[in-house]
């Protein structure tokens, strides 16, 4: 195909909606005044902004004073666990699972400095969350379970319904990394009972250095930026105005591209990977192949090593990942896929492929062109080029 690059890699980011764009531009140029200001030229921009609320919420179908601004998903789980930690300190048990974002995952280590019990739930070969072994780790001091509602790299959807159900039981308060579930499947925290969801503008359309966070009404929170007066005393700091603006305008699209992701997004994923399984020998799906967001497949491709076949996809044109954008400079397996006893002979050579309501036929069509004779290049390379060779070395 003709096509310069074609991009595969939206759980990591994507491309600003131009509708959304169009929607910025005025406050990058125009309307530059400060929110909180007195006078009018800032002052009446406070409308664009909580039109940008109401919009966010709209998505959520949650009340617009239940959002809370942030610059990224990244602070919002910050937020969310260290603000309740600090507004709870006579509860020192938090539980989280073993596959979760980093930053989520990488808090333990600060919970654990400040004294608190930390336990990590884990996850069978599918991904999908054991909540025997969730329920058993509750007790009296139990303060929060930090669940993701979508994993990452694998795109398998947690129970969060379930996890509520047992978390109530418990008096115990929970929080969702949302991130990867904003605009791939329908959200209604008015009915979905979790405390406190983060989301980030840029994995659905908005710029980057925007996201938010759902506080659940009355819910106690300590502030995680301490500052003005800003978002109602939660979070403080001059608004980033033109990109909320974007935030509001990506969600309305999202909200009506729903049924476009349960579908054609689906229907191109799914042919992608029936395509990589069909043409590559000892390739399997990473994770449940049912309850998981409609854009994204993980796919591990035996006795190949991932870095190798992003290169050479690279050299392609087409853009693709082995995990977590935010853990790329790491040379160590995906901490997910290890977490779910994916085999050594493919845990280095999987790749995750998400794809965004941009993605076109023909751009699937070409990886399935280019994406088999590059691992068979690469394979020739590789010192196992069967499972009997595996095993004799493992003998």
């Amino acid at each position: 195909m003709s096509q310069a690059r074609v991009y595969l890699d939206n759980n990591a980011t994507t491309q600003i909606a131009p509708e959304v764009l169009e929607e910025m531009l005025p406050f990058l140029r125009d309307k530059y005044g400060n929110p909180s200001s007195a006078y009018s030229f800032g002052g009446n921009l406070q409308k664009d902004l909580e039109r940008a609320r109401d919009r966010t919420a709209a998505l959520f179908s949650c009340h617009p004073t239940e959002i809370v601004f942030t610059s990224c998903g990244t602070e919002s789980d910050n937020f969310a666990i260290r603000g309740l930690v600090d507004a709870y300190p006579e509860k020192t048990h938090v539980i989280l699972t073993k596959v979760e974002h980093p930053a989520v995952k990488n808090q333990a280590p600060y919970l654990r400095k400040k004294g608190l019990r930390v336990t990590e739930i884990g996850v069978d070969r599918q991904g999908r969350l054991d909540l025997a072994e969730l329920a058993a780790a509750m007790d009296n001091e139990t303060l929060l379970v930090s669940c993701m509602l979508a994993n990452n790299e694998t795109g398998v959807i947690f129970p969060l319904e379930e996890i509520c159900r047992i978390a109530k039981e418990h008096g115990v308060f929970v929080h969702t990394d949302a991130v990867q579930a904003v605009g791939k499947i329908p959200l209604d925290f008015s009915r979905l009972p979790v405390d406190l969801a983060a989301f980030s503008g840029h994995k659905f359309h908005a710029p980057k250095g925007v996201g938010g966070l759902f506080v659940r009404r009355g819910l106690k929170i300590r502030p995680f930026l301490i500052g003005g007066h800003q978002e109602r005393s939660r979070r403080g700091g001059t608004e980033n105005l033109a990109s909320i603006v974007g935030l509001g305008r990506a969600a309305e699209l999202a909200a009506g591209r729903l049924g476009e992701e349960a579908t054609r997004v689906r229907d191109l994923r799914d042919r992608l990977e029936r395509g990589i399984l069909r043409s590559i020998a000892n390739s399997e799906v990473n994770g449940d192949p049912e309850h998981r967001v409609p854009n994204t497949t993980n796919v591990g491709i035996h006795f190949i090593e991932g870095e190798a076949l992003l290169l050479a996809l690279d050299k392609q044109g087409i853009c693709a990942s082995t995990g977590s954008a935010c853990a790329s400079g790491s040379l160590q397996p995906s901490h997910v896929l290890r977490a779910m006893g994916v085999p050594f002979t493919c845990v280095h050579g999987s790749l995750r492929f998400s794809l965004s309501t941009y993605t076109t036929p023909a751009e699937v069509d070409y990886v399935l062109e280019t994406l088999p004779v590059i691992v068979g290049r690469l394979r020739e390379l590789s010192p196992f080029r069967s499972l009997r060779e595996i095993e004799a070395f493992g003998a």
